[in-house]
């Protein structure tokens, strides 16, 4: 919501909004124009207001919500108001996907920098090298992350569409896989005759995605049998990886990553196929991707405490956990700890033995409790649960109800030379932070 506020003061529109708390991004906003009040409260609509926006967060008994519905000012969700910025671009770019969406995006930010392309750019997460999570250029391309949940990407209009994978996850909205491949086809069928659809190759049936569509389509993946796939995978002693980028139309071009694990090559992959789409020198490609050191809360360092290296990770699926803890297996360390925070009750009961396993690649593992987020019904279900789903499997893990508790057995159990995870969409890396401070 911040990025799309400060696209809109930049064009001169009137913005007002609301945050339960202060932070650097309402002071920013405060400092471009905006009105910013602290707290969600019935008075803060207006009836000189001409347009709402919310987000998928706000529910009907939100008190602006019933506010803006009193008085029958227009509305819009984030999304679409999102949309009809896209409009206004000649090549808008959406990155969409289960996993990956906001590493991909800064990776192709990064890479349009590099090549002085000047775009206006929508990420998910802070990029330090924009010093944020928006930057409004002069040109005609526009690249956002496009989110399934609440079908909400259904409202873009892209002209290069980017579908990195799809699983099973956001079930408090969708009833199964198959209403979330149903989506993403939607999602695909946007694209205009002129556009094209980049596309995970390594997607199960992947082509029942792409059925029917008339704009072009390019494959990547790890398989010979796509149109762009990867070769020679290496990794550094800090498990940043190498590889051979392959195409049957073009040469083979070698690439260096500074981010961790072999997902980062996929990631990867879907920045390269876009930027041979928009004929982006090699070089400029190749820097910007070796100098891209990843964004805040991916695999991010935090720092060093009595030998123990610290890292933050924004990993709350299984798969993305099983990312993170793969490649955190070629960085240096004698012992992995991984702190979870699962992410909603809905997501914890749904891959409750998904998380025992893919969490199971850590040597210790220490939870605390689900951060409820949007929801507010715990289905009979806590922490303690997915403690004995890894137990079950013959794993120790440790479980305590406080942050508190948590610093206090880390700082007692982690020796010199350990490897100090911190992960989950939550408020989780605060436990990092605390440490350091200490």
């Amino acid at each position: 919501m911040s990025g799309l506020a400060e696209i809109l003061l930049t064009e001169n529109f009137k913005v007002s909004g609301s945050d339960s708390q202060k932070s650097a991004l309402t002071d920013a906003l405060e400092q471009k124009g905006a009105h910013i009040f602290i707290g969600q409260k019935t008075q803060n609509i207006t009836p000189d207001i001409d347009l709402v926006v919310y987000t998928s967060a706000i529910h009907p008994d939100n008190p602006e919500y019933i506010a803006m519905k009193k008085l029958e000012i227009p509305c819009l969700s984030r999304a679409e108001l999102l949309g009809q910025i896209m409009k206004n671009y000649e090549i808008p770019i959406a990155v969409s996907g289960t996993h990956g969406k906001t590493t991909t995006t800064s990776m192709i930010s990064e890479i349009l920098l590099h090549s002085d392309t000047d775009p206006t750019l929508s990420i998910g997460g802070i990029l330090k090298s924009i010093h944020g999570n928006i930057r409004i250029g002069n040109s005609g391309y526009f690249v956002t992350e496009a989110c399934e949940y609440t079908d909400s990407f259904l409202s873009f209009f892209p002209k290069i569409g980017i579908i990195l994978n799809i699983e099973e996850d956001h079930l408090d909205y969708f009833k199964d896989i198959h209403a979330i491949r149903n989506s993403f086809h939607s999602f695909a069928a946007l694209l205009p005759e002129d556009g094209t659809l980049i596309i995970n190759g390594d997607i199960e049936n992947y082509n029942e995605i792409t059925e029917g569509l008339s704009c072009r389509i390019i494959t990547y993946g790890f398989s010979p049998d796509c149109d762009y796939y990867a070769d020679h995978i290496s990794y550094d002693e800090f498990a940043h990886p190498s590889f051979s980028l392959k195409c049957k139309s073009a040469q083979d071009r070698n690439f260096s990553l500074s981010v961790p694990g072999k997902h980062n090559v996929s990631n990867a992959m879907a920045a390269l196929v876009l930027s041979d789409l928009l004929s982006l020198e090699y070089e400029n490609v190749f820097l910007a991707l070796k100098n891209f050191s990843g964004t805040d809360r991916r695999f991010e360092y935090k720092g060093t405490l009595n030998g123990v290296t610290i890292i933050d990770d924004y990993a709350h699926h299984p798969t993305e956990i099983t990312a993170t803890l793969s490649a955190a297996q070629n960085y240096p360390h004698k012992s992995l700890w991984c702190v979870f925070q699962p992410h909603t009750y809905t997501r914890t009961r749904t891959f409750m033995n998904e998380f025992a396993a893919a969490l199971s690649l850590s040597d210790h593992i220490v939870l605390a409790d689900i951060y409820a987020a949007r929801e507010t019904d715990t289905l009979g279900i806590s922490s303690l649960n997915l403690k004995e789903a890894i137990e079950k499997r013959g794993h120790e893990c440790f479980y305590f109800s406080s942050f508190e508790e948590i610093e206090k057995f880390l700082l007692k159990n982690c020796i010199n030379g350990d490897l100090l995870i911190t992960m989950g969409a939550g408020d989780v890396l605060k436990i990092g932070e605390n440490l350091l401070k200490k």
